[in-house]
């Protein structure tokens, strides 16, 4: 029974099992037809990845998913494969590289990629970040590459395999040859790999791209809605049975209609300030999905958003510190203060510490507000017991 591997025929990541079988002699067929946020939300495929992510293998003992997986067990299939080296260090040292494949080299050029074709917000902070990363990575791959022609020992392995895949989406979508240039031992390593006849059989002809793609508008990002066009006027028979006066309503019925009349909601004052140019979500977003290189890419991307005529700064310090003789209490406090705060989670992000590795603690914060005071949602609901003392920040970088 041949394997089947579900992907479509474009999947960098199928093509790490589809090579791998090349050089192990194994038979997986790819199936035909597949579309991708169609074929892969299919009851059948959830049973295979409950996520719905590709590419997933069928074997006799059951589906596979993730991509490395699928490639080791294809390549595991052959008893004494070279692909796996000859001995434990080989072992060791390939397994080292497929990880920093997956972690340094791919990771990089999907943050990069990603936000560039549309399905996630961009941000130009982020990008540097991601472009900054990969460079230091293609540097240490390059170092290495300078006194060696594969990853592992002196013939191909499984390593080099999921690197060269890894790469061909960069080489393919992303890195100019201007870009590639700095790293003359991965150039080399990368079109000796892709001209190899069992790579060529799977990957075909490949070409460097000469730009990178243009930021494309996120995917998930709705047109604005258009202006409804004005009614049209009814024929004069429909005007004319309007004309026909409804019978008088008692005043009793009228009155109790007046009553039950919903009055209509007051809107937040911050709701009628001028539009700001700064987008809060975007700059939560940014905080959230930032792991590392945080001044650089977090700090950094919230001073060019940031617009003070929009938005202001405060500090708060909890008045008192001194009654903070226990950790956990002060943490609820915290906690407190918080969980009133999230009134305002539209309009305000914020930040506190408890500080101190023994008592008293002291309570800490800066926040973001919509505006140039304080909430109205702080004065009435937060602030309301007089803890916390909050005082406008100066605009430092």
């Amino acid at each position: 029974m041949a394997l089947v591997l579900h992907a479509g025929s474009t999947n960098k990541n199928a093509f790490k099992t589809l090579i791998a079988a090349e050089y192990s002699g194994i038979q997986v067929e790819l199936v035909k037809n597949f579309e991708m946020g169609v074929s892969n939300k299919t009851p059948e495929f959830l049973k295979m990845n409950p996520i719905g992510k590709v590419p997933v293998l069928e074997t006799p003992d059951g589906p596979i998913f993730e991509s490395n997986a699928i490639a080791r067990y294809v390549t595991r299939l052959k008893a004494d494969n070279p692909l796996y080296g000859s001995s434990l260090i080989d072992y060791a040292r390939i397994e080292q590289w497929i990880d920093f494949a997956t972690l340094e080299i791919d990771a990089n050029i999907l943050r990069w990629f990603i936000p560039r074709i549309g399905f996630a917000v961009y941000l130009p902070p982020a990008e540097e970040a991601a472009i900054a990363a990969l460079k230091r990575s293609l540097t240490a791959l390059n170092t290495h590459l300078s006194s060696s022609t594969y990853l592992v020992g002196h013939s191909l392995t499984l390593a080099d395999i999921i690197m060269t895949c890894n790469l061909t989406l960069g080489f393919s979508r992303l890195l100019t040859k201007t870009f590639t240039s700095e790293f003359p031992h991965v150039e080399r390593y990368f079109w000796t790999m892709v001209n190899q006849p069992n790579f060529c059989k799977i990957l075909g002809e490949l070409k460097q791209t000469e730009s990178v793609p243009p930021v494309q508008k996120p995917s998930h990002q709705k047109e604005p809605a258009k202006p409804k066009e004005p009614a049209i006027p009814k024929a004069k028979e429909e005007s004319k049975k309007e004309t026909k006066k409804e019978p008088a309503k008692p005043k009793a019925e009228e009155a109790g209609e007046a009553e039950e009349a919903p009055k209509p909601k007051p809107k937040n004052p911050l709701d009628l300030l001028a539009p700001s140019k700064m987008i809060l979500d975007d700059w939560k977003r940014l905080y959230s999905n930032t792991k590392t290189n945080f001044r650089e890419v977090a700090i950094k991307g919230f001073w060019e958003m940031y617009d003070p005529e929009g938005y202001s700064l405060w500090f708060c310090d909890y008045k008192y510190n001194d009654e903070n003789t226990v950790s956990f209490v002060t943490l609820n406090k915290v906690g407190g203060f918080l969980q009133r705060m999230d009134l305002a989670r539209k309009y305000a992000f914020g930040k506190m510490l408890v500080i101190g590795s023994g008592p008293p603690f002291k309570v800490k914060g800066l926040w973001l507000f919509r505006g140039q005071e304080r909430s109205p949602v702080c004065d009435r609901r937060v602030l309301r017991h007089g803890a916390l003392r909050v005082e406008e920040g100066r605009h430092h970088r």
